[in-house]
């Protein structure tokens, strides 16, 4: 096992990333795993620009040819050479961990293989499979800390040849850190907002920087599940503001009502309450989280669910087939359902 700890990961993609062919970059900041995939892929060597050379899949992707990673691993390029295979939105899905399984057993040649995954707990199966691989570096990305938040405030104020006040400072940490692309795009816009001054003082932060502090896709289903529209609409705006993917999104929001029915089915044939239910199915939900769950197996019928999950899948359906109205398809349904929540 190789796992790469937050502050080892600069060294790491200096030093030792060529040394490895399978890369699992997980975490809650989405940001930052989509960051690290950047850089770790720009160090394979492979050209980012060559469609035969990198090849980018969703895990939706692999959902409708679940033989699909295997086949490209196994093929060779076009024009020979080196090539990436760059997974996107996994989670712990069975089909990818029986792919990385067999691919971990072998050296890969000419392939390196990179997957971005969420929010993997200790114990799942996709996070489980990766450190158990001699050959498989993983990278967990949690959200910046003090420290790493003054690094980065440093870094792209220096870049720009700015100074920033003590109280000033404190002010914007505050502000930033749930989402590493969303902080450094606040930052940028605070320097382009404070080119000319010598020094940004804390009144410059309060007019133009945003709340970065907190992003999460967790944050939008629970207000869908809840059925807060004002909640819903300010967790996507700060999403979008990441560069989050909205189809993770909707398909966290598939997934949610997919345990909901499980859990439903659960009640109904043993007969028991919510309550009992979230003891089991439920255990590896956050806790704050729980109330949420447990409040929409009271108010769904499992007749509602059923007919939420199809209209959900019949939504991501539409966005494979019509990619540049993905987002407003997710948006627009994910708000019905909202609004559908609202109503109970």
């Amino acid at each position: 096992m190789a796992e790469i700890k937050s502050h080892e990961f600069d060294g790491f993609l200096e030093r030792s990333a060529r040394n490895y062919r399978i890369f699992v970059i997980y975490g809650p900041d989405r940001g930052l795993v989509s960051e690290r995939a950047g850089l770790i892929a720009s160090k394979t060597g492979v050209s980012l620009s060559d469609p035969f050379s990198l090849i980018k899949l969703d895990i939706a992707d692999l959902q409708k040819d679940q033989g699909r990673l295997l086949d490209e691993a196994g093929s060779m390029g076009l024009f020979g050479g080196e090539k990436l295979i760059w997974i996107r939105g996994a989670a712990n899905e069975k089909y990818l961990v029986d792919s990385l399984q067999l691919l971990s057993a072998k050296t890969l040649q000419d392939t390196f293989l990179i997957i971005e995954a969420g929010d993997l707990k200790k114990g799942s199966l996709l996070r489980k499979t990766a450190e158990a691989a001699r050959g498989i570096a993983t990278v967990p990305c949690y959200p910046d800390d003090t420290r790493a938040l003054n690094a980065l405030v440093d870094a792209e104020l220096a870049a720009a040849g700015l100074r920033i006040a003590p109280a000033a400072r404190a002010a914007l940490v505050e502000l930033i850190g749930g989402d590493r692309i969303a902080s450094r795009n606040e930052l940028k816009k605070l320097a382009l907002y404070c080119r000319g001054l010598d020094v940004i003082e804390e009144r410059h932060v309060a007019e133009i920087i945003g709340d970065a502090s907190a992003i999460s896709v967790d944050d939008a289903v629970d207000a869908i599940l809840s059925g807060n529209t004002g909640n819903f609409l300010h967790a996507m705006q700060k999403i979008t503001a990441s560069k989050t993917a909205i189809f993770l999104v909707i398909q966290a929001c598939l997934k949610q009502f997919q345990l909901i029915d499980a859990m439903k089915a659960e009640m109904e044939e043993k007969r028991i309450p919510a309550t009992q239910v979230m003891q089991t199915l439920g255990r590896h939900l956050h806790f704050r989280r729980k109330p949420i769950i447990e409040q929409a197996l009271r108010v769904w019928s499992t007749e509602a669910i059923a007919r939420e999950t199809n209209r959900l899948q019949s939504a991501i359906l539409q966005t494979r087939r019509r990619p540049s109205l993905e987002d407003t398809i997710a948006i627009q349904t994910l708000l019905s359902t909202t609004l559908q929540s609202g109503r109970r």
